[in-house]
């Protein structure tokens, strides 16, 4: 028995991550207790998405309603399996700025103490298994909007001649910006991962990702970008742009390529390393592009309001440099770019979104 532990198994992310290495043979023992209902609402559950996995993946995928933040319940969940325990991805976590400012001692206890107990678990139980961690470009801060960009019609760009102009690279600092609670709570979470990979001679990865997205989202007005773009330009449910005239923008990587990539570093794993990982030249938009490519899929006119006060610390352009994860693992390629993104999320939830008005 060859087995899989997936935190935030219900999720984007780990589900993506869960229907991959149960195809690749693997027993996915999966974590979630669902609380990005707690964080966002009734909307925002996953338990539908649960439901989907324990159909699809039968004796293949093992549901546990454990919260990370339970130190001993994690314990005993990693010594049942022990050694037969091959690979760690950790997806579970607390994903927004601005709810992190309500609840600081939630936020930071789930992202930041919740790994610590995955990282000593693993440690005790199975330390050669790989523990791949989902950062986020977040740690760098609000440093990104120092860079010299330059405003076009429909988005914000950096000035070509600038080093970043392909994207950027993990050497950007994370001192001396301004982070978000939430960006805190994941740097703390995301050098505690290297820490362990460095110290203890792990083989441990941080990929600091962009816009995740996909069609397995429950996306929100405050997290999950594109899919809740889109769920609202398909049921009329008005939509909010925050700042920067809305011409921000994001790269986006589908869950699908990123987990290529967990399963080319579990393929090969390294120590300690750090990776910038998004849809970087290949596949980003700006706001406003996005509204325009979801009005002409979904074939209605958008209801958006603009509110001048963009969230704290939020990005006015990011663009992920992937070169050094590339260099690593010269075989991992991305398929989708945001057209293709949009379209499969609006495919593949439409008719639910309309069973839920």
């Amino acid at each position: 028995m060859t087995v899989a532990i997936i935190t935030g198994s219900a999720g984007l992310i780990g589900s993506e991550a869960s229907k991959f290495f149960a195809g690749q043979g693997l027993e996915v023992v999966g974590i979630d207790n669902d609380m990005r209902r707690v964080f966002f609402g009734e909307d925002a559950s996953t338990t539908w998405n649960r439901k989907r996995l324990e159909e699809e993946l039968g004796s293949n995928y093992t549901h546990v309603e454990v919260d990370i933040r339970d130190r001993e319940a994690i314990d005993n969940l990693f010594k049942k399996y022990g050694s037969n325990i091959s690979l760690i991805v950790h997806t579970a976590a607390q994903p927004s700025h601005d709810w992190a400012a309500r609840d600081p001692h939630m936020d930071f206890s789930v992202n930041a103490n919740g790994t610590l107990n995955l990282l000593q678990a693993t440690r005790e139980n199975c330390p050669e298994a790989p523990f791949i961690f989902t950062s986020t470009n977040k740690v760098y801060g609000d440093t990104p909007n120092r860079l010299p960009l330059i405003e076009k019609d429909t988005r914000w760009e950096i000035d070509p001649n600038h080093t970043y102009v392909g994207g950027i690279r993990e050497d950007m600092s994370i001192d001396h910006t301004t982070h978000s609670l939430f960006g805190a709570s994941k740097v703390a979470a995301d050098v505690l991962v290297q820490e362990y990979g460095r110290y203890f001679d792990m083989k441990t990865a941080c990929f600091r990702g962009g816009c995740l997205t996909g069609p397995n989202h429950s996306g929100t007005q405050l997290h999950g970008f594109l899919a809740y773009l889109v769920k609202c330009a398909a049921t009329g449910v008005p939509y909010t742009v925050f700042g920067y005239k809305g011409k921000q923008v994001r790269d986006n990587i589908h869950s699908a390529d990123l987990i290529n990539a967990f399963n080319e570093f579990y393929k090969a794993p390294r120590s300690a390393e750090v990776y910038n990982t998004g849809g970087g030249r290949f596949s980003n938009c700006s706001m406003l592009e996005a509204i325009k490519m979801a009005e002409e899929i979904t074939g209605k006119e958008m209801t958006y309001t603009y509110s001048e006060t963009n969230r704290i610390g939020d990005h006015i352009w990011w663009i992920s440099d992937n070169s050094r994860f590339e260099s690593h693992y010269p075989n991992w390629k991305m398929k989708y770019n945001v057209p293709e993104i949009l379209k499969e999320i609006y495919e593949y939830n439409h008719e639910r979104w309309g069973k839920e008005g």
